[in-house]
């Protein structure tokens, strides 16, 4: 339900991108929400079927749940609720499909703008997780005087029994889900939801997700630069790379010179740039290929 309108993918454009993969064996994956929609994970984007297409909420902004306890309250109690169902979805033939191109060794390594962890459930193992996970929670407590923060981290699964003991009358009363795994809830469910401080510095605690307006972490940066640095071309699956965050792969990507394919539903800012472009679903096109043959 969350899969905009489509076209289905033609044999031709499989081919092409078995072709433009084929000679490449250190290619780089980023992938972005247009995969997880598959899986029932809406997106921002989409036409007709995205999160700005159903509704006028935005999504959760860093400063805004830094400064604002009103804010971390309605974030967490609408993670708390959706955290089952968001953590339990499945991986598709598009994660499978990945994972299995690593082990054939046709793929280097996989950067991902979802936080969704499915590539990780795939089996897929050169992942980076450009805006983080929800699957990890960590404390943004204040720094010392030596720039340190508190280093307080704990599983988002272990988190979800404290939350269960704080709020004992939650209840599932959400309407839909978001693509960061929070619900929609009325006012009268948040108001009274508890969050636990940090138990090392007393701090706020925050899903290890970059929320908009936030900044992905410069090691994390520095690493995915190596990583196109001794790819040979890039494979850009569901993503509008409209973030800028993405976008700079593909910017990279061709000031050094490789090759970029791009399989999205529509069209991306990345397209004027692509060597190949294929506007079909992902999981059609990444089913069909390098199948064996019969």
């Amino acid at each position: 339900m969350f899969v905009p309108a489509h076209e289905p993918a033609h044999e031709s454009d499989c081919r092409r991108l078995e072709k433009f993969l084929e000679d490449k064996p250190h290619i780089l994956v980023l992938t972005g929400a247009g995969i997880s929609t598959e899986s029932g994970i809406p997106d921002y984007r989409s036409e007709g079927v995205g999160l700005y297409a159903r509704s006028n909420h935005k999504p959760i902004q860093h400063g805004d749940f830094v400064k604002s306890e009103a804010t971390r309250k309605r974030y967490w109690a609408r993670n708390y609720v959706g955290w089952p169902r968001f953590s339990s979805i499945a991986p598709n033939v598009t994660h499978y499909t990945l994972a299995r191109l690593e082990r054939e060794a046709r793929i280097s390594g996989i950067v991902t703008q979802n936080v969704d962890r499915l590539h990780g459930k795939a089996g897929s193992k050169q992942v980076i997780e450009l805006h983080g996970s929800g699957f990890d929670v960590i404390c943004i407590g204040s720094q010392d005087e030596r720039g340190k923060g508190c280093n307080y981290r704990i599983d988002r699964h272990e988190f979800q029994h404290i939350l269960d003991q704080l709020n004992p009358a939650m209840e599932d009363n959400s309407t839909s889900m978001r693509p960061d795994g929070d619900v929609e809830l009325s006012m009268e469910y948040v108001q009274g939801f508890k969050i636990p401080p940090c138990p090392q510095c007393g701090g706020n605690l925050k899903p290890e997700i970059v929320f908009f307006g936030d900044n992905v972490p410069m090691p994390r940066i520095e690493k995915v630069v190596r990583m196109i640095i001794e790819s040979d071309g890039v494979l850009v699956l569901g993503s509008s790379l409209t973030v800028f965050s993405g976008y700079r792969i593909i910017l990279q990507a061709k000031e050094l010179g490789l090759p970029v394919a791009i399989v999205n539903i529509g069209a991306t800012r990345g397209d004027p740039k692509a060597d190949l472009k294929i506007s079909a679903r992902c999981g059609e096109v990444m089913a069909n290929l390098f199948k064996p043959a019969r």
